[in-house]
């Protein structure tokens, strides 16, 4: 039985709904897939951004942490050289300080013969010579005679031996210096350096330790003394 034209188009407009609505359903599971593989992409792309944003600050953060504590080391070793330097400055002025004391030594003429003549024969028992020649300051040319023979004479009755001392009146250590005297042997080859000054330097060197230790306290991080 032939289908009326009425019932052709309904056919037609049926299986167009059907095709319409597999089309749309397609359409949509096409979107949904394309979504999700965008959303999982997007979620990669997002998480990599991530954690090379992370690894960069992570390293920015590193280099600022070394950074700082090499200022911060450099900080305190700035810091520590000033201290080491006032430290060491504070011990000049102390020994200058002594040093201007033992100017006063020379102002008493007795005390600084005794001193002289002691000086002397230290230098004689270092050198053990027969001839020696003296030499000080200027300013202490008659002191130095005046002890001439009894340091001759503690010399020869510590030793035995006998001694010729000789005062060099052409040089002469310099007048600005806290005093004290030289000894050279006859030929010149040998020199014993017997001033206040030098004498002040050999028991600074031997007590600087103390010296610290007294004006500073012990240093805890110190094993071994000077």
């Amino acid at each position: 039985m032939a289908l009326s034209d009425a019932d052709v188009q309904k056919q037609i407009k049926h299986m167009m709904a059907f095709i319409e609505q597999e089309a749309n359903e397609k359409a949509e599971e096409i979107d949904a897939k394309a979504e999700e593989e965008f959303n999982i992409e997007k979620g990669r792309l997002v998480q990599e951004q991530r954690i090379k944003i992370m690894d960069y600050y992570e390293k920015k953060e590193k280099q600022v942490e070394l950074q700082r504590r090499i200022q911060n080391s450099h900080m305190q070793n700035q810091a520590r050289l000033k201290v080491l330097k006032a430290r060491e400055e504070h011990i000049k002025n102390v020994l200058e300080e002594a040093r201007h004391k033992l100017l006063e030594v020379t102002k008493d003429p007795n005390l600084y013969q005794k001193v002289l003549q002691k000086l002397i024969a230290q230098g004689l028992f270092q050198l053990l010579e027969k001839d020696v020649i003296i030499r000080c300051r200027q300013q202490d040319v008659r002191l130095v005679q005046n002890v001439l023979s009894g340091a001759a004479k503690e010399y020869k009755d510590a030793t035995g031996h006998d001694v010729i001392l000789k005062l060099d009146t052409d040089n002469f250590i310099a007048s600005d210096t806290c005093g004290g005297v030289e000894l050279i042997t006859n030929k010149a080859k040998t020199k014993i350096t017997n001033t206040l000054e030098s004498r002040l330097e050999l028991i600074s060197q031997q007590l600087l330790p103390e010296v610290r230790v007294a004006l500073f306290g012990r240093n805890p991080n110190r094993k071994f003394d000077d």
